[in-house]
């Protein structure tokens, strides 16, 4: 039977707890009860992102994911889908940079259904991966990557400026979506022995939030999950680990249909889970964090130059975190006088620091995202698991916004200072350019639209 200890109420936890457990292949369980509304949230990270990935197989990881909802040794098909929203639950999965999630959140009654769901996949995916379903949701990606990414204004921007932040050959310079070149290289054998590296028990942590019983649930998760072996020939990441500077500006400009043009940068921050990440957070949210923010006031209120400023931070525990600056321009504003704008303001908050309005302000924002996150069952399950995966203790989930308000504006002017100069992002411009049907004089040819099929 699985390990475990007792639940203990933390200081700053709001009252919230969690036990840890391990069964004898490696799986971790974190168990939250909350008895407040009759339903169960499950929730499944796996220790694989598209930093794991190699060169010439990027996007395999999200593709995976795609993989996941295709059926598995007892569920054919889409029976994933139909099972759980037939018993009045809902689900998905998603892919990061670090880590694979899959999540329901089902009525309480129906909990035992969610659990046996995720380990028949976990166990048994490979007795119904095959070419069909591989070249399925080969297609579905690709669509995805279409949609989102390649015919979207903007579309291509994240991926733009994460390849100028982190350096070619850096585990992080290519984002999970994958490209299509690789997409259609990917083959069967490849997402075979993706699978067995890293959907193993021993590389994953699973949380149940909501109103439980602990007891029965640690034993349907023994029975269910006890008897998938584990696999050791799992490969650590590639060493994400860069300078605290870039020591210079990276620069791009883009000529696209865009609506208007526009200024965007990424700024190296501190890895996730440091004081100095968490400085930098309430930096960006005071510069660049809603319409009360510096940036808002200054370009879109004052000197009405922009019709959007704003700032956000993507935390990142392998590799910097990336401050992420996103500035559209209004009428005929050239970028050089947003530019210019928004170094003042920087530069002007390196040197003052917040004013305690803005700190109380800067804290209560991110103290209520907390709150919002940890509100809900669904959300308190992905934040255990991601505490667990990357940081190894889940419990840090339950007092991170106590770590936030501890800290003083002289360190978030310190972050400032220290990260939020020219010398330290990567920069997109774009600019603007007329349609091939305007600038030819002719008109585009009328076409169907539909809108793929996607989880």
């Amino acid at each position: 039977m699985p390990m475990g200890h007792t639940a203990t109420a933390q200081a700053g936890s709001g009252g919230l707890t969690a036990t840890e457990h391990r069964l004898a292949n490696g799986l971790r369980v974190v168990l939250s009860e909350d008895h407040l509304t009759p339903v169960a949230a499950v929730c499944l990270w796996y220790d694989v992102g598209s930093r794991h990935e190699v060169e010439g197989r990027t996007g395999l990881a999200h593709l995976f994911e795609h993989l996941m909802f295709q059926g598995s040794g007892q569920v054919k098909g889409n029976g994933h889908f139909e099972l759980v929203q037939g018993a009045g639950g809902s689900l998905n999965g998603t892919t990061s940079f670090e880590r694979t999630n899959y999540f329901e959140t089902m009525p309480t009654h129906q909990l035992e259904l969610a659990l046996w769901l995720e380990a028949d996949r976990m166990g048994s995916l490979l007795a119904a991966l095959d070419e069909e379903s591989m070249e399925n949701q080969r297609d579905v990606v690709k669509n995805e990557r279409r949609q989102r990414y390649d015919n979207v204004p903007y579309g291509t921007a994240f991926e733009k400026l994460t390849a100028l932040a982190y350096p070619e050959g850096h585990p992080y310079h290519h984002t999970p979506i994958g490209s299509m070149a690789d997409l259609d290289a990917a083959t069967l054998e490849d997402a075979q022995a993706f699978f067995r590296t890293y959907y193993a028990p021993n590389n994953a942590v699973l949380s149940v939030v909501g109103d439980i019983d602990p007891e029965q649930t640690l034993a349907w998760i023994e029975k269910y999950f006890g008897s998938i072996p584990s696999h050791d020939g799992k490969q650590p990441p590639r060493d994400g680990t860069l300078p605290d500077i870039i020591g210079g500006q990276l620069r791009e400009v883009v000529h696209e249909e865009v609506p208007a043009r526009a200024l965007m940068a990424a700024y190296r921050l501190p890895h996730d889970g440091t004081r100095a990440c968490d400085a930098a957070d309430l930096a960006l949210t005071v510069l660049g964090g809603g319409e009360s923010s510096r940036l808002h006031n200054r370009l879109v209120r004052r000197d009405r130059t922009a019709v959007a400023a704003g700032f956000g931070l993507l935390r990142l525990s392998g590799a910097p975190s990336l401050g992420w600056l996103d500035v559209k321009t209004s009428g005929g504003v050239e970028v050089p006088r947003i530019e210019e704008a928004v170094d003042e303001e920087l530069a002007r908050f390196a040197e003052e620091g917040p004013t305690p309005e803005e700190m109380e302000r800067a804290q209560a924002q991110l103290e209520r995202e907390w709150l919002d996150r940890l509100g809900t069952v669904s959300g308190r399950a992905d934040e255990l698991c991601r505490y667990a995966v990357l940081f190894g203790d889940p419990q840090l989930a339950l007092t991170a916004v106590g770590r936030v308000l501890d800290v003083t504006a002289d360190e978030v002017k310190a972050a400032a200072r220290a990260h939020l100069r020219p010398d330290n992002r990567a920069v997109l411009v774009y600019e603007p350019v007329e349609p091939a049907d305007e600038a030819d004089g002719t008109d585009a040819p009328e076409t169907d639209a539909h809108e793929g099929a996607d989880k």
